[in-house]
């Protein structure tokens, strides 16, 4: 089942290896740039791009390629790739619409900026890697529609969680199971953190504070598991998962009575975390099977006597599979995860704190807002703001902390792209 490896090999042989430009180099990217550079053969980072040109320079410096150029212009860029010689920019569309480049990496995080950077490559014609969940969270099936007009893949990346159980997901059921649950371990959950509890373990792990709190609010799992229910067409059992702590193996998830097995056969499974469960942070899926015959394999193979039946991966290596994904696009026309068809999940705006009229929402992971997932039908139905256009919104009302906002508690910022990508999604699947 794995072939990535041979078919990059057959790239590094022939001299031509896959040609990826990045934009972002923040703690995550440079990991991505260093394991390009020095751990794959066969793929070559020609150019990055960040808004702060002194990190793209420290990306490359950090993987051992000081010799980059700077760049301002297309021809430069172009002139660079040709040359072999890596590039840096502070202009993104320069990677989106040079000759040369295979396939852009977004590893930024940021939804307006994300959203234009995409639709552009999308219109060069460039596969797109993301590791921005927040953006496929929000407008990641109209974007998939876009791309599939283009004939290019935009896929999510493997090696973070939600990859991670899209692997273990198709694994399962290549096998011959029925998945019921796709779930992600956490090792902690508390929706009210912000910037200023979470900066002593941002300073350490040198990360922005604004995403380590995304994590630990529980907004970044929101987005994983909606991508996660978009990508299967499962749901969410209520508002904000299940979730919860589990002080023991995800294997006795199968056996506590968590889970009703025909109520999840009804919703065609469901997307969950839990809390503290070993091993941790890995991904797991709970599934079933009808035959009996295979019941007692399964039996036999020490995977218990049902209904449900475990399977985990104990860890996510993040950066370390993240050029993987390109290869998969680009030499095996293999999307790691996509939404396949209408939004099942969203993830839904809601108040950390007491809010006051005029307010202006801050970015994800930040004081006023944390995300829930909640299905996308009664997002739909109750005019809910998406987390993923809450920032920069400004309050038309008085809420009180954990009320979940309305479009019509807020009024939208103009001319962003995100918007009129959200509304042309909701239209399109609607109709």
């Amino acid at each position: 089942m794995f072939i990535v490896d041979t078919e990059l090999k057959k790239r590094a042989a022939s001299g031509k290896p896959v040609k990826v430009g990045m934009v972002g180099a923040g703690f995550m990217a440079r990991g991505v740039a260093n394991q390009i550079v020095n751990s794959v053969p066969g793929l070559e980072l020609v150019a990055i791009s960040n808004r702060r040109i002194a990190n793209a320079r420290r990306a490359y410096s950090e993987a051992g390629r000081p010799d980059f150029l700077e760049v301002t212009e297309l021809s430069q860029l172009e002139d660079a790739i040709r040359s072999k010689k890596p590039a840096v920019t502070e202009d993104p569309t320069l990677l989106c619409d040079a000759s040369g480049i295979d396939a852009l990496i977004d590893a930024t995080g940021a939804i307006e900026f994300g959203a234009q950077l995409t639709v552009r490559a999308i219109e060069r014609r460039k596969h797109m890697v993301t590791m921005n969940v927040e953006l496929d969270g929000t407008v990641g099936p109209i974007l998939k529609v876009y791309a599939d007009k283009a004939g290019v893949i935009l896929t999510v990346c493997d090696g973070d969680q939600p990859g991670v159980q899209m692997n273990l997901y198709r694994f399962v059921r290549s096998i011959g199971l029925l998945p019921l649950v796709c779930g992600n371990i956490k090792g902690l959950h508390d929706p009210y953190r912000n910037p200023t509890t979470q900066e002593g373990f941002a300073k350490k792990w040198g990360q922005n504070p604004y995403m380590v709190t995304s994590f630990a609010d529980g907004t970044k799992i929101s987005f994983e598991q909606a991508i996660v229910a978009n990508a299967t067409g499962m749901k969410v059992e209520q508002r904000g998962m299940r979730g919860g702590d589990h002080d023991g193996h995800v294997d006795e998830l199968c056996k506590i009575g968590r889970y009703d097995v025909e109520k999840l056969k009804k919703l065609r499974g469901v997307v969950d975390y839990v809390v503290k469960a070993r091993p941790g942070p890995g991904v797991f899926v709970l599934a079933t099977h009808d035959d009996p015959k295979q019941r007692q394999y399964l039996a036999l193979y020490k995977l218990g006597e049902g209904p449900l039946y475990s399977f985990y991966t104990p860890y996510h290596l993040c950066h370390f599979e993240v050029p993987l994904s390109v290869a998969r696009a680009v030499l095996c026309n293999d999307p790691v995860m996509q939404p396949q068809g209408a939004p099942m999940v969203d993830v839904v705006a809601t108040a950390k704190v007491d809010l006051k009229m005029g307010q202006v929402i801050d970015t994800l992971g930040g004081y006023l807002t944390y995300g829930q997932a909640e299905n996308y039908d009664v997002s739909l139905a109750q005019n809910l703001l998406p987390m993923g256009l809450a920032e920069g919104c400004r309050l038309n009302r008085d809420l009180t902390k954990d009320c979940v906002l309305t479009y019509a508690d807020v009024e939208l910022p103009s001319g962003r792209l995100c918007d009129k990508l959200r509304a042309e999604q909701t239209k399109h699947f609607s109709s």
